[in-house]
């Protein structure tokens, strides 16, 4: 199977319909933020001038990290998907830990494209409240689509560690979901100042 990054939008859409577990919802989060990356770069660069020259750079750049996650997320899915399917006649400490050890790493993979998400909503929501005014509304919508690509990899990681509410990746997957709905709306006309 080709990269995700690689694959046709329809074909990439058939892909997540279908009845395949993988690739799954951890990697339509990671392109989400990598599309709403790419509408902040658009709006960056579209502004007249050089003030937002940074902001682009930086959105291209969080639009690179995020984008290759979807398929470590497919590939992280997949690797968990079969851990949970080992034979129940293997000896159970050695089923038990490799199933918390790829469950694990399924929730790295969110993990990180939570953060990812959450530093596009921030970075969209600098944007929006410095562009040429023709284009805050896609900065705006940006921020948001990053909140909810945030929230949903936030959820996947408290799945994947069995909602065990002391672990530290929790707090930050929940901190880093918090972050990127602040800004979204601090810029929204939902939720936060209008233009």
């Amino acid at each position: 199977m080709p990269d995700l990054l690689d694959t046709p939008v329809r074909d990439l859409l058939e892909d997540l319909r279908s009845e395949a577990l993988a690739p799954g919802s951890g990697a339509a989060a990671a392109l989400t933020a990598a599309l709403a990356a790419s509408v902040v770069e658009m709006c960056a660069r579209a502004t007249p001038g050089e003030t937002l020259r940074g902001a682009a750079a930086q959105a291209g750049a969080l639009r690179r990290r995020v984008g290759p996650l979807a398929e470590l997320d497919t590939l992280a899915y997949a690797e968990s998907l079969a851990a949970l399917h080992l034979p129940e006649r293997l000896e159970s400490e050695v089923r038990n830990m490799a199933i918390r050890d790829t469950l694990a790493r399924a929730a790295a993979v969110p993990l990180a494209i939570a953060e990812a998400s959450s530093d596009v909503a921030l970075l969209a929501a600098e944007v929006a409240e410095r562009c040429e005014p023709a284009l805050r509304a896609d900065a705006v919508a940006a921020a948001q689509l990053a909140e909810g690509a945030a929230r949903a990899s936030a959820e996947l990681v408290a799945v994947n560690l069995g909602v065990l509410e002391e672990d530290e990746r929790l707090e930050l997957a929940r901190t880093l979901a918090t972050s990127a709905a602040t800004a979204a709306r601090r810029v929204g006309v939902f939720g936060g100042s209008r233009p």
